[in-house]
């Protein structure tokens, strides 16, 4: 096998600056970041905060809407402006200023106040990966709102007082696929094996095997030999904790003795004997899963189907066809005692399964790409791959529309009532930070913002609060 080409300059310089962020992501999330454009809607202290953490990472490019011009109180508010700064236009410095951080990144501002553009080009919108704002007044809100939610754009609504903040996220549809676990199962198929694994099993005699490489066999192996015996016994894989705590006395009887009769040290007999609980069980596919891949937007398609839909279509139609009822193959093998050949031996066979497996998902993406009129390249052969390598995790999250929260006609009072009563519930920050809103809307100005104002404030705050 010829060796891989060196990386170029370019490519190491990438991924020595987001080295760390590529550890916790991935490539697949880093090239999201980069593809990104976001949409800042007033450059406050939070509002660039928040873009500086975008910023940094390597957010392809960013958009700052301010119409204001920089005060004192912003000076001493926001890290990004100065006191030579005061006068000028909040969106320009902000973006000056962030700009420096990383060249990568490419940023713009438009010097118009919100209220313009969502009265006057709407549209102006339509292109943003996300729109992120603070401090937006609440009938705008409630009007970018209503916007987003029909373009399928997500919204974060982002306000700080003081010590209080929250974060309200407006999403219509979110599909997960690479959800990142500290604890992710190894899909081994040890009670299903596939046919090329069936024969790399029976293929190795544990018993006839010398001191040396008994020791060094894998644990999968292991697991496999013993639970086959388990099965023949018992006619099904270990149920409960009873059960594999026999599968485990079973396996630490094979460990070999020495002249004496003591056990010796096999490490790879203690692997197998602790991946009992993660490794031994009914190959099955999850019921998340299977929620997900009975969703209607999965059953149903249509020329406007999101590119995770298709693919979920094609592991469906794999599973009930080539997949027999089963997921396509993740194909990674977890670190284990071994001899170096046995075990690139045994990873190989789940690799070539893994590869037709996805190269199957593949096939059947393609086709259903054709069937709904779109171009071969909408769905690249990568993204198949990294479904079917996650295809067990993959989820569905679907929200409401900030809106409908300020609607009184599909305002969930009761839910909110009862949440007020709960000592322990947050409920009630959210509510006095929704009462500030609209008093700033209706007095254009915050509760106990002027000292002469501070008792009255209170009573105007009460008032709308509480009706």
């Amino acid at each position: 096998m010829a060796s891989p080409a060196p990386k170029s300059p370019e490519q190491s310089e990438r991924t020595r600056k987001y080295d760390r962020q590529l550890r916790l992501w991935g490539d697949h999330g880093q090239a999201s970041l980069e593809g990104a454009h976001v949409c800042l809607i007033n450059a406050t202290g939070l509002g660039t905060e928040i873009l500086k953490s975008l910023v940094l990472p390597g957010i392809g490019s960013f958009t700052i809407v301010d119409s204001k011009k920089v005060t004192d109180d912003d000076i001493g508010t926001n890290f990004f402006l100065d006191i030579e700064s005061i006068g000028k236009s909040r969106a320009q410095i902000a973006t000056q200023a962030l700009l420096e951080l990383n060249s990568d990144a490419r940023g713009d501002y438009v010097d118009e106040g919100p209220e313009q553009i969502l009265s006057n080009s709407p549209e102006f919108f339509n292109n943003f990966t996300v729109v992120i704002t603070t401090a937006l007044p609440e009938k705008s809100l409630i009007l970018l709102s209503k916007i987003l939610w029909d373009l399928n754009i997500p919204l974060i609504v982002c306000r700080s007082l003081g010590f209080a903040a929250y974060m309200r996220v407006q999403v219509k549809e979110h599909t997960v696929m690479e959800m990142h676990s500290d604890n992710e199962t190894p899909d081994l198929r040890l009670d299903n094996p596939f046919e090329a694994l069936k024969n790399h099993f029976d293929s190795i005699n544990l018993d006839e095997m010398d001191l040396k490489d008994h020791a060094h066999v894998p644990y999968v192996v292991i697991l496999y030999k013993y639970l086959e015996k388990w099965i023949q016994k018992h006619g099904n894989v270990p149920k409960n904790y009873k059960e594999k705590q026999q599968l485990r006395d079973m396996i630490r009887g094979g460990i070999r003795k020495d002249e004496h009769g003591n056990p010796i040290d096999e490490e790879n007999f203690e692997e197998a004997i602790r991946a009992v609980n993660t490794s031994v069980g009914h190959s099955a596919v999850p019921a998340s899963v299977m929620e997900v891949l009975n969703d209607d937007c999965c059953i149903n398609l249509t020329a406007k189907s999101h590119s995770f839909w298709i693919i979920a279509k094609a592991v469906r139609d794999f599973m009930e066809n080539e997949g027999s009822n089963l997921l396509p193959l993740k194909g990674a093998v977890p670190d284990m005692t071994a001899d170096t050949e046995k075990y690139i031996s045994l990873q190989q066979t789940y690799h070539k399964q893994a590869a037709a497996d996805s190269e199957a998902v593949w096939r059947r993406t393609f086709h259903l790409l054709r069937q709904l009129g779109r171009p071969s390249d909408a769905i690249t052969e990568k993204d198949v791959k990294l479904f079917c390598r996650h295809a067990s995790d993959i989820h569905v999250q679907r929200g409401t529309s900030i809106a409908d929260e300020y609607d009184p006609k599909t305002i969930n009072a009761s839910k909110i009532s009862q949440s007020l009563e709960n000592p322990e519930s947050l409920m009630v920050y959210y509510v006095v930070l929704r009462g500030i809103e609209k008093f700033q809307s209706e007095y254009n100005s915050y509760p106990g913002e002027f000292d002469d104002h501070v008792e009255p404030d209170i009573v105007k705050l009460k008032v709308i609060v509480y009706f």
